[in-house]
């Protein structure tokens, strides 16, 4: 009788261990589950909200050319991968819309909402090698992130290039670790897909191999025999992945093969930008950092600096001799020495944009994380956690309250740190002018159109006028063409302007042109816009207009 308490105690003691580990687990799950639903609360909503920058808008119109017409060519000079317009496909065939008309906003910037949430979905494949608490901060600092759920609602490359890059280093290392195909075959893909995402993946590709040779140096391993147990057959395999998805989306599935030798020719046009050959984007090393610290001198207050601050400990922890439980050092090493090479390429590089720096910014999340992980480990006293933890929670409400001004109050403002050569709010005035005009004409969406801006500097306006049949975009006015029945043109063409209707015209055939704005139009700062209407279609939107 004895023996049968004893072994029921001793199998209770047992299972106490697997049930509170049990329990730990699901808590753990469901503070993600909470955290992957405040992240989609910052990115899904209110998708058209913003004005579509000019970057957005040249997206779009390469995607209706392949929603419409099947066809896709790579452009080595400009317009970056075909993994963007081809991941839209999906989006709109979802939504059932065949046509660019039928294609809104939500459309386009739900494929970055989605790459964004995956982003953080995809941290969950590091439970094997991180610990739960630095999952959850880098889910957290990645959900919270002012310039991530920023450009998580932006239609461009940018955030697929971060997760296929997050992607390429979790399933390369996980194939190391355990030498298994399907890893191998993972890397692979992510690989091909940063190929055809962006070509600044050249870059990711570099600051992978030097921080691969930095974090043998740290780890004492020997180059010549970690050479002989690399598992070659699949790397093999990796490569052949990794090309066969490249040049199946850069050669439009093998409809156009120069595609795939112009994905490598390409290079030479984007070295030549980012060395500082063209004018435009061209700032000094540290305006990295100015952007995620402290852009404007302005209210509200624009700061990551809660991220970057955590990253110093987060870095002490990684190269300290402190043990870091459930913690893959050899893992860590490599993120911080990749994002230290990544970061001083950028800074290297004269050309410059906010987005571009999202790459490394993310490994600055991640050792973040293992800084504020590493903080609450450090601190024993109670007092101290309490005030930790006050301070922790103060900047990540910061963050947050960040995210949703920069997205929901502020996404078109100029002390936004991430709105940059953006279309002004004051744009939608253009537009619900020209709706109205044209409701009210017989003509409707067929009416003809002008637009006339020097250098082409019209954009957004092919995206919003993607529904009107008679729009002609030009960067000069054209004296042999009929004036459109409504003109979209700027102040500094006034002149030929007037040249061309009522100078050329012989007189009986000379149409009156009313201003239909007292002040200019801004499409982005310092930019203006007129519109002139056609004073008979003028006089028609004048007549019944409430």
């Amino acid at each position: 009788m004895s023996r049968k308490i004893h072994r029921r105690i001793r199998m209770t003691g047992e299972l106490q261990p697997l049930e509170k580990q049990k329990m730990k687990r699901l808590t753990h799950l469901a503070a993600f589950a909470l955290i992957l639903l405040f992240a989609l609360a910052l990115r899904l909503p209110r998708l058209a909200q913003r004005p579509m920058h000019t970057d957005e808008a040249v997206h779009a119109i390469k995607f209706g050319q392949l929603l419409q017409e099947q066809y896709y060519e790579y452009d080595p000079i400009e317009y970056h991968g075909p993994t963007l317009v081809y991941s839209t496909l999906v989006s709109a065939w979802l939504k059932g819309q065949k046509t660019l008309a039928e294609v809104n906003e939500g459309t386009l910037r739900s494929i970055p909402v989605f790459f964004g949430i995956a982003l953080i979905i995809i941290l969950l494949c590091l439970v094997k090698y991180l610990n739960w608490s630095i999952i959850l901060f880098a889910a957290l600092f990645t959900t919270i992130s002012p310039a991530f759920v920023f450009y998580s609602r932006y239609y461009i490359m940018e955030i697929m290039l971060v997760f296929f890059t997050l992607a390429a280093i979790i399933a390369g290392y996980a194939c190391l670790q355990t030498k298994k195909l399907a890893w191998a075959i993972a890397a692979g893909a992510a690989v091909g897909l940063m190929h055809a995402t962006k070509e600044t993946c050249a870059l990711a590709w570099f600051a992978m191999a030097a921080a691969t040779l930095l974090t043998m140096r740290t780890a004492g391993i020997k180059l010549k025999g970690s050479i002989k147990r690399v598992p070659w057959a699949h790397v093999g395999c990796a490569l052949v992945i990794a090309f066969m998805i490249s040049a199946s989306l850069f050669s439009s599935f093998f409809t156009q093969l120069h595609g795939i030798l112009d994905s490598i020719t390409t290079y030479a046009n984007y070295f030549k930008r980012g060395a500082g050959q063209h004018s435009a984007h061209l700032y000094p090393w540290f305006q990295y950092f100015q952007w995620l610290f402290l852009n404007k001198f302005s209210r509200p207050l624009w700061s990551e600096a809660m991220i970057l601050l955590l990253a110093a400990p987060g870095f002490y922890a990684i190269f300290s001799e402190k043990q870091m439980p459930r913690a893959d050092k050899r893992l860590l090493w490599f993120i911080a020495h990749y994002t230290l090479v990544l970061t001083l390429i950028y800074m290297v590089i004269p050309y410059k944009t906010p987005w571009s720096m999202l790459g490394f910014y993310h490994g600055y999340i991640i050792i973040a994380a293992v800084g504020a992980t590493s903080l609450c480990t450090w601190t024993r006293f109670k007092s101290l956690r309490i005030i930790l933890s006050l301070l922790l929670a103060a900047g990540a409400t910061h963050l947050g309250w960040q995210s949703y001004q920069l997205n929901f109050k502020y996404d078109a403002d100029l002390s936004n740190p991430y709105v940059y050569a953006h279309t002004d709010a004051d744009f939608f005035r253009l537009l619900d002018a020209i709706e109205q005009i044209t409701s009210t004409w017989p003509q409707g969406k067929n009416t003809y159109i002008e637009v006339v801006c020097p250098e082409g500097d019209y954009w957004p306006l092919p995206w919003y006028l993607r529904a009107y049949s008679q729009v002609g975009y030009f960067n000069a006015f054209n004296y042999d063409l009929p004036a459109g029945a409504l003109i979209i043109t700027k102040p500094i063409l006034e002149s030929d302007l007037l040249k061309k209707l009522y100078e050329i015209p012989p007189p009986g055939q000379r149409y009156m042109y009313i201003p239909h704005f007292q002040r200019g139009v801004r499409l982005r700062c310092g930019v203006e816009m007129d519109l002139y209407v056609r004073k008979d279609v003028w006089d028609e939107w004048y007549r019944q207009r409430p």
